[in-house]
């Protein structure tokens, strides 16, 4: 795709689907284009884009597939159990000492489909049953929120890394499988588009993981900026495995192991 055509499409794909595609790498965005037109059978842009605009599935097959929907509950293991071996405990002993009221403030920030929401929810159920929480979920796809709040369906490798007990406890089986009301209830979702919408702020945690790794440099920046004003002194955000905050001082950020960064005072905010 020449640079011509890919401006042209940026700008179409903003007004039919409000994603700005300014804040994506621009090589990895064409390769994901030109493999969607293929897919499409359309002969060019202009046809395809003339295509979906009169055609409400369409286009949600065209925002699911370039907000990467792609999850599972409790992704990555490993990291998981050093949220809950080392991270949750440390959370729940700087609000101890800060005097704070109510239980953790918590967000999944370009949370798809609720999957990464409702991990969090079962793991704050497991490991502080009695405390009652704050859980945001926010992503930019309406499709992906709608599948949240329907609790599902999620299919058999999205609960892959579920135990029996959590399976049994949390997830219920009708044509697929759904979150139980328990975990369910917990969790807060809300459309969101994280480069340009406000912040809530004061959470303890934030959870963006496989997001910014499809962002420009600036756009990263610029977000990482807004997660460090959003979450409290000590507060923890908590990445994916592949992304790492260069320099991460100087937006006021330090390591507190792989994929978890602590907020620290100063930085460019």
């Amino acid at each position: 795709m020449d640079a011509d055509v890919y401006n042209q499409v940026k700008v179409s794909i903003k007004k039919l689907l409000d994603i700005d595609l300014n804040h994506y790498k621009d090589e990895q965005m064409k390769r994901r284009l030109d493999s969607w037109l293929v897919r499409s059978r359309k002969p060019n842009w202009s046809d395809y884009l003339q295509f979906a605009s009169s055609d409400s599935d369409e286009i949600k097959r065209f925002r699911n597939y370039l907000t990467i929907n792609v999850t599972e509950f409790f992704r990555d293991p490993d990291r998981w159990n050093t949220l809950r071996r080392d991270v949750l405990p440390k959370l729940l002993r700087n609000n101890q000492q800060n005097g704070a009221r109510g239980g953790l403030r918590v967000w999944s920030a370009g949370c798809s489909v609720g999957v990464e929401a409702y991990s969090l929810s079962m793991l704050l159920d497991e490991e502080v049953p009695l405390s009652a929480p704050y859980l945001l979920a926010t992503d930019l796809d309406r499709g992906a929120i709608k599948k949240a709040l329907d609790h599902g369906p999620y299919n058999a490798d999205e609960i892959k890394n579920l135990s029996a007990g959590q399976r049994s406890k949390y997830i219920q089986e009708q044509q697929g499988y759904y979150v139980k009301e328990n975990a369910a209830r917990r969790v807060t979702f809300k459309e969101q588009n994280l480069l340009e919408d406000r912040f809530e702020n004061e959470f303890d945690l934030i959870v963006c993981r496989n997001v910014v790794i499809y962002f420009t440099s600036d756009a990263k920046n610029l977000l990482y900026a807004k997660f460090h004003a959003a979450l409290k002194p000590g507060g923890i955000l908590f990445v994916g495995g592949t992304e790492i905050i260069p320099r991460p001082l100087e937006i006021g950020f330090k390591n507190f192991g792989i994929s978890f960064y602590e907020k620290v005072n100063g930085g460019s905010i």
